[in-house]
């Protein structure tokens, strides 16, 4: 058989023949690159035996577009996007100080989580170490334990900045 980019340029005409007859007009170039790949697969699986590669190819070929296109389709229905009056109603959670919480997060990153979470409710929300085991439904030691590894991580932090 011939190479692939000898077969791709002959049936690069029927490949878009599908899509059009298709009504696809969104992500094009997706569905080519789909029709592509089930030219391929129909070059592999053909038997010269069985018929004309043309017809096979054109319902191998055209075969995996409706199966891609069902697959986006379902995609598309289980996805959910708001209109844009949805947009502008919420409320950013950290308005009153995003800069403040930008700087923060930005000395927690080799924190973990957890110690991440015990610096935010401390220097943003101010709340004890009781209040945060209450929130986080988790005993006092382990919000002691967060706090300790966070101080020890940020004290090297600024030990290094200083050397």
């Amino acid at each position: 058989m011939e190479s692939f980019e000898q077969l791709s340029r002959q049936y690069e005409p029927m490949i878009h023949k599908i899509i059009s007859s298709l009504n696809i007009y969104k992500n094009k170039e997706d569905y080519f690159h789909t029709g592509l790949v089930g030219l391929w697969e129909a070059a592999e699986a053909f038997d010269p035996e069985k018929g004309d590669f043309t017809n096979y190819a054109y319902s191998y070929i055209k075969g995996q577009i409706l199966n891609e296109m069902n697959r986006n389709n379902r995609f598309e229905e289980r996805s959910v996007y708001p209109k844009e009056e949805y947009w502008e109603t919420v409320e950013e959670p950290n308005a009153k100080y995003p800069l403040e919480l930008d700087f923060l997060l930005s000395y927690c990153e080799d924190l973990t989580e957890k110690e991440t979470k015990w610096v935010i409710y401390t220097c943003v929300h101010f709340l004890s170490v009781r209040e945060i085991a209450e929130k986080e439904n988790v005993s006092l030691s382990a919000v002691k334990q967060w706090r300790s590894g966070a101080k020890k991580k940020l004290k090297e932090q600024m030990i290094e900045v200083l050397d």
